[in-house]
């Protein structure tokens, strides 16, 4: 999220903005204000906090909702909606402190429980500290609503819920702390994540794929025809995530400036690069592009950029998304197959490939010109890796509790009949 800009002579997190926030924190825990809020700066993070979570509140749950089965659809977007309640709270009540605040370089520390010392004077860079917190919060949500693509149709509503809240703080916050806090340990290492490649797309694609295997697959996988109830929602949700996009990538400078404007530039040409490059793949082996494969492409290069949207040049930029078509595409359809794995919506086929494309490309393609850093591949693939494992293995603790709790899966009459009516009471007229 926030790009790095520099504080002085205070060492700025590398891997993004929060070197914005790294000099008024120092000055907080002093008890004074360092900065005075910048008007413009704050009015743009306020519009691209709205964009963001546009990108959950419709966007996502449409393009969820309009992928699976139609008795599964008010379900699905029900799930998206109720996931971007629950994780407002657990950010409120420990999320924001854990992920943000100084602390060790693991973790954050407990001082702003609850959003205590919150306040109309306390700061963040340019930007009041409660918009910072509020456009963090709106990537902890969609981070979060991400994860249950992967196990669509069949998760107990209960569990969605438990998942969510325990998931948000245990899993995603540690990660945000990593790369984005000053004292992270993937921060100080060097790892550049402008806008969330790792702690977002790697984070939940992993979480997803440890989802799938552990809840299995869906009665009938591989056997019966999953037709998509309506795949103009599914249009609709992507048209909505790639205009959020702009908020999500753009606005991880906290500053109305030229490199908002750059990461701008490359966030749109990514993906389109990308929506051609899945057309085309699927094109040449199917013999017909589909509308499904055109958004999938664009949503895949949206996510290879997001990582490098600040540091790379619109060449570069170009081929992330290139390579982010082909290899997303490849990651939903030949390696679901590999792993034998019911990704449903393609969680870790989009957002884990291209998460981990993204993540190394830009330690390859970084360029001090745009970023003022340089990229450094073992330094990425170190970040990959560590999410991989801590995300993997807190997910896979995090479902064993629920299940011994309320239990994970739906019985076979509920998961027959559908969601909607089983869980819900409720169904498309």
């Amino acid at each position: 999220m926030p790009g790095s800009r520099r504080s002085g002579s205070l060492r700025v997190a590398p891997a993004l903005c929060l070197g914005a926030l790294c000099l008024p924190v120092a000055a907080l825990a002093d008890g004074v204000a360092a900065v005075r809020a910048d008007s413009g700066h704050t009015a743009w993070m306020l519009v691209a906090t709205a964009l963001v979570l546009l990108m959950t509140l419709p966007g996502l749950a449409l393009f969820y909702g309009g992928m699976v089965r139609r008795k599964n659809v008010l379900a699905t977007m029900t799930q998206t909606i109720a996931i971007a309640a629950v994780v407002t709270l657990t950010w409120c009540v420990a999320g924001y402190s854990l992920a943000m605040r100084p602390g060790s370089a693991f973790v954050g520390g407990l001082d702003r429980l609850f959003l205590d010392g919150l306040s109309l004077d306390s700061l963040s860079g340019g930007v009041p500290e409660s918009v910072f917190a509020m456009f963090q919060l709106s990537f902890a949500i969609i981070t979060t609503a991400l994860v249950p693509g992967a196990f669509a149709e069949r998760m107990k509503f209960p569990a969605v819920l438990l998942f969510a809240a325990l998931w948000s703080v245990l899993v995603y916050a540690p990660v945000a702390h990593w790369v984005w806090a000053p004292d992270g340990w993937l921060a100080l290492l060097g790892a550049l994540d402008y806008a969330g490649g790792t702690v977002v797309h790697v984070n939940a694609g992993v979480a997803g794929l440890v989802c799938a295997l552990y809840v299995g697959p869906r009665s009938g996988y591989g056997r019966q025809p999953m037709t998509p109830y309506n795949l103009a929602l599914t249009l609709t949700g992507a048209a909505l995530l790639w205009v959020g996009w702009f908020g999500f990538n753009a606005g991880s400078g906290l500053a109305a400036d030229a490199r908002a404007g750059m990461a701008m530039l490359a966030t749109q040409l990514a993906a389109a690069t990308a929506a051609v490059a899945w057309m085309g793949a699927e094109w040449l082996v199917r013999g017909r592009p589909s509308a499904l494969g055109l958004v999938s492409g664009a949503v895949g290069g949206l996510v290879a950029v997001t990582p490098a949207s600040g540091f790379v040049t619109p060449t570069s930029a170009l081929l992330i998304g290139a390579l982010a078509g082909v290899g997303c595409y490849l990651g939903a359809t030949v390696l679901k197959r590999v792993l034998r794995c019911d990704d449903a919506l393609d969680a870790f086929g989009i957002h884990g490939v291209g998460g981990m494309i993204g993540a190394l490309l830009t330690g390859w393609l970084a360029t001090p010109a745009i970023g003022g850093l340089r990229g450094d591949i073992l330094v990425q693939l170190a970040g990959i890796c560590a999410t991989l494992v801590y995300s993997g293995g807190m997910t896979l603790v995090v479902l064993m509790v629920i299940d011994r709790l309320v239990g994970l899966r739906v019985g076979e009459h509920t998961e027959r009949d559908g969601l909607d009516l089983s869980e819900h009471g409720e169904a498309i007229a």
